[in-house]
């Protein structure tokens, strides 16, 4: 990324700043860099459903955690009650990225 094209305006950076950062870094209208994100996003949730992996070299795996379900407590009633397993995803950087992070002025 070209960051001479962006200037950060928040605190946060969000899915709107990344489109607006790839339309001007790839010189790009505003609604195909949407496109290219949205396309991104949801390949990557969609393998993640179906393969439990998706890995970008230099940036990190994304993993997703099976738990099983077990018998839970209403905190209000202090009622039993099941709690059905799920999937969750989950992100570790790559030591490349930590580095990038680390040494980034």
């Amino acid at each position: 990324m070209n960051l001479a094209y962006y200037e950060f305006k928040g605190e946060v950076m969000n899915k709107s700043d990344l489109i607006e950062a790839l339309s001007k870094d790839a010189g790009i209208k505003t609604g195909k860099a949407e496109e290219v994100v949205r396309t991104v996003f949801n390949t990557m949730a969609y393998d993640l459903a179906i393969v439990d992996r998706v890995e970008i070299r230099g940036f990190g795996p994304f993993k997703v955690k099976n738990y099983d379900g077990y018998t839970g407590h209403n905190p209000k009633t202090g009622k039993p009650i099941k709690v059905k397993p799920k999937k969750l995803p989950f992100f570790k950087c790559s030591p490349e990225l930590k580095e990038r992070v680390d040494t980034f002025k």
